[in-house]
Order: structure tokens, then C-alpha cells, then sequence
């Protein structure tokens, strides 16, 4: 079991919880469940929400503050990170023009919602009391609420992320105004600080399993009961789910990322593909854009022909800001869980999943799992409650594969249309 790879021990614990919840629901266990299994789960997902900010603030600050390795690329700079942010905006559009319209929430039986409802009743009811909150909110106060006064209260509630983003963009830009001899050990703590976060997150991920299972059997005990045709309903509906995520990302790919490099550059499409296909395999093995840097950065330089300048700058700072996928799985994610609980989101729930989506994806880590802990965000910050979460973990792992494989096309998909319009691309510049 201790050489187990970790998703196959969360689809275990993912199957145990869903046999346990049965069997619990159906031998009237809900009391020993609660008090004894669910917290758990509730443990792994305040771990989760636990290294959200440090996670965000270090990654971004990095990634900001990486722009002053040379002065010579800030034009390259400019451009990569408002191709990166564009092309993000649109992976979530995409995502959520599907979840919208194909609705794979509302798979979920009727009578499911009515009792999933009712078991986050309180997180419903203030909602409700925030919606009436936003009614009198002036135009501008979301700008406003952007800003915060003080760092120490914005860090210590997850549902001010994207002032925390704020801060991080603006402590990165001030890191680039000063000498580096000033800068270096302040980038040193937070180079420390990051490597640290991921080191807790591989500890947090150890729990994962028993974390999927106590979420999963405190779900199926709560709206399930003897009502054993309820599960495989709820099966199918994750299976639209993944269905829904799985055709966005592939338009994604297909629309934004080959538009890019018919509009930047004159390489053939099955050329930039060949040349991809091994980082495109390690993504899909690791879950990880990070770990297939190295890969992505030599298939890039060798076989696509970016130039080195361009590949050591565009692709790191890729791996760190550039999570397309991720920000899409976000987006539908969010919607179908609330649509799973019967929440209507409302266009300012939307056009904030947008934003917080495409800033918040610049400070997801390039490691597996990283993507949970920006969604627990995202669903606190339109009153979604995050517990929804155990209704997707099980097939998280799968998803994961699959975005993250996105994500690391995009990265070469950027790099070679950046070089090109440097006219820094071997063979196939303009």
C-alpha cells in the first residue's frame, strides 16, 4: 500500500467512503458518522484553506519579481504575461458558456439538491443575506474592496483573495523597482517560503484519502439514506461533469492556442504537436506543469526552435502565472457544484468567478492538488459552500491530468509565438 501511487489511494478511499455512506445511511450510523468520521474531512479541508494564502502570496510575488532577471526581456515580458492573462480570460469563458449551457449540475435527481439543500441551509441562508448586501453596493465597490487596508485582516479570511493577489502584484512590482543587491534576500524568503508551502501540501495531500472518504460517506449519510438508485445517478452526474470540462479544455486547445500560433507564427500545427507530445505525456503522468518544466523547456528549445533567451524566461514564468486549464476546471467546477446544491448564481457570481479565476490562477502552484485549494477559494467568494467540494474529488484526479496536460501546451504554445514575433524562432520565424 506505502508504494500506491496517491491517486489510487484517493479513488480507494473515494470507493470505501461511497460503500461506507451506503451502508451507513442504510443501518441508521448517521449520529457515529458525524461525530466520528465527518471530521475528518472537515480536518483535510481547513488544511486545505490552511495554505491557501501563503501558497497564492509566495507563488505570485515570484512570479512577478521574475521579471527583473534581465532588462533586456521586459518587452518580452510585457507581452508574455498579457498573452498568458488573455488567454486564461478565455479558457474560463469557454468553461463557463459549457457548465451554463449543458448543466451538468442539474443531472444531480431533484430530490438529491432538495436534501443537499437543506444540509447546507445556513450557508444558503447567507447568501441569501449577501445578495441583498450587493444590491446597494455602489459600481465601484468591487474595485474598492480590491484594496485592502490591512494585509494582516486580508490574510486571515480566504474570501479576500483577490486583495491578497493585490498585494502579492503589487510587492512583486516593488521588488523589481529596487537594486537586486537589496532584493535578493527579501526574493531568498520567499523563494524559502514557496519550496516550503509545497512541502506542506505533499504533507496535506498524504491525508487526502482519508480526507475524500470521511467528505464522501458524511455526503452520501446526509442526503442518500436507503435510496441506493440516488448513487448511481449522482455517478452518471460526474460523469457529465467530467465530460463538460474535458470537451472546454479540448476547444481551448483547438480555438485560443492554435489561433495563436497561426496568428504569431508559420509553424506547422502537426510540427508544434510532435515536437510537445513527450512534455504533453510527463504532464498528463505527473499532474504537474513544474515537474515537466525541464522536459517542456528542451523539447522547445530543440525540437520547436525557441530561442533559449525566450524559452528560460517565457516557459518558468509559464509554469507559475499560466494555468489555463486549472482556471477553467475552476470555473465549471464552481458552477456545477452549485448547481448540484440548487444555487443559482447570479452574473456578478459569474463575472467574479471570472476574475478571481484569472488572477488567482497566476498563484496556483505547478504541483498536483493545487488546483483544490484555488476552488475552495473561488467557491467561498460567491457563498458556495466549500464542503461541495467532495461531490468532485473522487474524479479530481483524472481532471487533473488532463488540465494540466492543457496547461503545459499553452506554455509552449505561448513560447513559440512569443519567439517568433521576436523573430527569436529557428526556421519557422515570419
Amino acid at each position: 500500500m506505502k508504494n500506491l501511487a496517491l491517486h489510487w489511494k484517493i479513488i480507494i478511499g473515494l470507493v470505501l467512503g461511497l460503500i461506507y455512506g451506503i451502508i451507513s445511511a442504510s443501518n441508521g450510523w448517521g449520529t457515529f458518522t458525524t461525530n466520528w468520521i465527518a471530521p475528518f474531512g472537515t480536518i483535510f479541508i481547513n488544511l486545505l484553506k490552511l495554505i491557501a494564502v501563503p501558497l497564492v502570496f509566495a507563488s505570485l510575488v515570484l512570479g512577478v519579481a521574475s521579471l527583473s532577471d534581465t532588462k533586456k526581456l521586459s518587452r518580452i515580458g510585457g507581452k508574455t504575461i498579457l498573452i498568458y492573462l488573455s488567454t486564461t480570460l478565455i479558457s474560463v469563458i469557454i468553461g463557463l458558456f459549457l457548465v451554463n449551457s449543458l448543466k451538468p449540475g442539474n443531472q444531480i435527481p431533484e430530490q438529491m439538491k432538495i436534501e443537499l439543500q437543506d444540509t447546507y441551509k445556513k450557508n444558503l441562508e447567507s447568501k441569501t443575506d449577501n445578495a441583498e448586501k450587493v444590491k446597494k453596493r455602489g459600481p465601484l465597490k468591487p474595485l474598492v474592496d480590491m484594496v485592502p487596508n490591512n494585509i494582516v485582516f486580508s490574510a486571515s479570511n480566504n474570501r479576500n483573495m483577490l486583495q491578497i493577489v493585490f498585494v502579492a502584484i503589487l510587492v512583486g512590482i516593488g521588488l523589481i523597482q529596487i537594486p537586486k543587491n537589496k532584493s535578493k534576500e527579501f526574493l531568498g524568503f520567499f523563494e524559502g517560503l514557496n519550496e516550503v508551502v509545497l512541502k506542506v501540501i505533499d504533507i496535506i495531500m498524504l491525508m487526502a484519502p482519508l480526507g475524500v472518504f470521511a467528505l464522501i460517506s458524511q455526503t452520501i449519510n446526509k442526503v442518500v439514506g436507503d435510496n441506493i438508485s440516488q448513487v448511481i445517478e449522482l455517478i452518471s452526474a460526474l460523469g457529465f461533469y467530467m465530460f463538460t470540462l474535458t470537451l472546454g479544455l479540448f476547444l481551448h486547445v483547438i480555438i485560443t492556442y492554435l489561433s495563436l500560433l497561426k496568428i504569431y507564427s508559420r509553424m506547422p500545427i502537426e510540427k508544434f504537436f510532435k515536437g510537445i507530445a513527450p512534455a504533453q505525456l510527463l504532464a498528463f503522468s505527473t499532474s504537474s506543469s513544474g515537474a515537466t518544466l525541464p522536459i517542456t523547456m528542451e523539447r522547445c528549445e530543440e525540437e520547436l526552435g525557441v530561442s533559449e533567451e525566450v524559452s528560460s524566461f517565457v516557459l518558468p514564468l509559464g509554469a507559475t502565472i499560466n494555468m489555463d486549464g486549472t482556471a477553467q476546471y475552476q470555473a465549471v467546477a464552481a458552477v456545477f457544484i452549485s448547481q448540484a446544491l440548487g444555487m443559482d448564481l447570479s452574473l456578478t457570481d459569474q463575472v467574479t468567478i471570472v476574475l478571481t479565476t484569472v488572477l488567482a490562477s497566476i498563484g496556483t502552484a505547478a504541483v498536483p492538488a493545487a488546483g483544490i485549494i484555488m476552488l475552495i477559494i473561488i467557491l467561498e467568494s460567491v457563498g458556495v459552500p466549500s464542503a461541495g467540494v467532495a461531490l468532485i474529488l473522487g474524479v479530481d484526479r483524472i481532471l487533473d491530468m488532463i488540465r494540466t496536460t492543457v496547461n503545459v501546451t499553452g506554455d509552449a504554445a505561448v513560447a513559440v509565438s512569443v519567439a517568433s514575433s521576436e523573430k527569436q524562432l529557428k526556421s519557422y520565424s515570419k
